[in-house]
């Protein structure tokens, strides 16, 4: 077995979640062994992925490998955001302050709401008409 320590965590995001592991390393961030580059196609979503790496000043100083499944890319960028920033604090309990100033430790709890029934959709109901 090898001496590195690795700090795990999980991250959920609507219907998302996302197995983070930690590794001392160069910075490389791999999601369900497929480079980050190839993974997520908008910029922005990678950005949402370094935000706590970012916040700490951590950014090239850890591999992350993230096995994430359910939901869309949006979901699942978010479920790996909240894993890192899990993970970040099982590495170091001083930086919590940090990562709940910046809302990387809050999991959202915003999600699809149900079709209820009489309704075509969640809100929306069937047209109505006087005859």
């Amino acid at each position: 077995m090898s001496d590195t320590v690795a700090y795990t965590a999980t991250g959920r995001r609507k219907k998302s979640v996302a197995r983070v592991k930690l590794v001392p390393g160069t910075g490389k961030i791999t999601i369900n062994r497929v480079a980050i580059d190839k993974y997520l196609p908008r910029e922005t979503l990678r950005m949402v992925i370094q935000q706590p790496l970012d916040a700490v000043g951590i950014t090239k100083k850890f591999d992350i490998e993230a096995n994430v499944n359910g939901g869309g890319i949006s979901g699942q960028a978010g479920a790996i955001r909240h894993g890192i920033a899990r993970a970040i604090l099982k590495m170091d309990l001083n930086l919590r302050a940090v990562l709940k100033k910046g809302g990387f430790l809050t999991r959202d709890p915003r999600a699809k709401e149900r079709k209820k029934y009489g309704q075509k959709g969640a809100r929306r109901r069937f047209q109505w008409t006087k005859r």
